[in-house]
């Protein structure tokens, strides 16, 4: 344990801990790392171990598969270039993104292909960063002849093989039909993945180039990337995802030799990056402070403003938290809180023990990072279990309540 508590009750504190050691002891959480953070105190808790059968134990410094918490971080790129006036909000993508020019959209979300219109307007940055340019994980339309085709043609992670570099992943993405008209509806994860293509093709350099010069250098956040060196690859644990009927233990990727062991194809924004409690930490304390980081100024008040509020209208919120509350049994309850702003979720009404205003997002890789205004709060949770099961989002319920109960006034 490592601690300096004015913000959190020592009771408290003690809480969490118990609670997180039961979740490991319980062995169906190998390990985590915990991190939280009030004002200028942190408190940081490693439990347990970096394998499943034991080995080494998860120490602060651990690195971790990120994936759909590299969402809240990645989007910064995007509002960096709109500060500096490099691209506008209601920009047209058309000039960097020509393979979606011209769109066709599906007449019927579960229709076939070539039954289309076409598009009312062009798709615009605004689009892309909200989530609502037309394209998406659907968990409400699988088995689709669209979500088919899009696992198919190699769009989205997670799947045996890899994702293609940039320009074909653009070429591809660009043989589809749209799902919705442009900026109708809210739609998860796609939108990222082409705002790391966005940002690149603007910038004229990688996408990871233009992070780690413009946000993770000045930020310290020396362990963020989208692939580990081979000299710390022993800091990073296997990622399990567990057999969702009995529970054991199976191997999703390995860390030696595994997907983050070199530099990817294609550098996802969705949910590509590795990180750590500490720089994670270090992002998100900057966005509570309102884009500073000690005295220098990484992303400007609007922009930060604009990414951690509300950016749905009531009809898109209502139908992303439908597919939240009516998915349990995908999603175990994560997911229901209510807005979305920029790359990151936004509690527009209070479910659980978590006031209104926090934002953050949580990763299929068993991650939960977060930020809450109203008490200058920050939590970061990290495990190596993925959401095949029930448990990693258990734990972070657990995490969370037992969190905001430790807060000291």
């Amino acid at each position: 344990m490592e601690t300096n508590n004015r913000g959190f009750s020592a009771a408290g504190l003690r809480r969490v801990r118990d609670v997180l050691e039961r979740h490991v002891d319980s062995g169906k959480i190998p390990g985590l790392v915990a991190l939280v953070g009030r004002g200028d105190e942190t408190h940081v808790e490693a439990i347990g171990t970096m394998r499943h059968d034991g080995g080494a134990p998860m120490r602060r410094d651990t690195i971790f598969r990120m994936a759909s918490t590299s969402k809240p971080v990645a989007v910064a790129a995007a509002m960096i270039l709109i500060d500096e006036c490099r691209l506008r909000l209601d920009d047209l993508v058309d000039p960097w993104l020509p393979e979606l020019a011209d769109r066709q959209v599906l007449k019927r979300v579960d229709g076939p292909l070539d039954e289309t219109v076409p598009a009312r307007r062009p798709i615009t940055v605004r689009d892309v960063l909200s989530s609502t340019f037309g394209l998406g994980m659907d968990m409400t339309s699988l088995g689709t002849p669209i979500m088919n085709r899009i696992f198919a043609q190699g769009l989205t992670p997670n799947l045996p093989e890899p994702m293609p570099e940039p320009d074909e992943w653009m070429r591809r993405l660009g043989e589809l039909p749209l799902m919705h008209q442009p900026g109708e509806r809210w739609q998860y994860h796609i939108s990222n993945d082409l705002l790391g293509v966005l940002v690149a093709r603007v910038a004229g350099q990688s996408y990871e180039s233009f992070l780690r010069e413009r946000l993770f250098g000045p930020l310290g956040m020396k362990d963020t990337g989208f692939h580990v060196p081979e000299d710390q690859i022993d800091r990073l644990p296997p990622l399990y995802a567990p057999d969702p009927r009995t529970g054991e233990f199976q191997v999703w990727d390995e860390a030696k030799g595994g997907r983050h062991s070199r530099p990817p194809a294609f550098q996802g924004g969705g949910g590509g990056l590795v990180s750590t409690a500490d720089d994670y930490h270090a992002y998100f304390r900057m966005l509570l402070n309102q884009g500073m980081h000690g005295t220098e100024r990484i992303l400007s008040r609007p922009a930060v403003q604009l990414m951690t509020t509300n950016r749905l209208t009531p009809e898109q919120q209502a139908a992303r938290h439908a597919m939240a509350v009516n998915n349990v049994h995908v999603s175990f309850g994560q997911g229901q809180h209510g807005g979305w702003g920029f790359g990151m979720a936004v509690r527009t009404y209070r479910g659980d023990y978590a006031p209104l205003g926090q934002f953050g997002w949580d990763g299929g890789s068993g991650t939960s990072t977060y930020a809450d205004p109203e008490n200058q709060l920050t939590g970061i949770l990290l495990t190596q279990v993925g959401a095949s099961v029930p448990d990693p989002a258990r734990l972070f319920h657990d995490f969370w309540t037992t969190l905001y109960q430790a807060i000291d006034e």
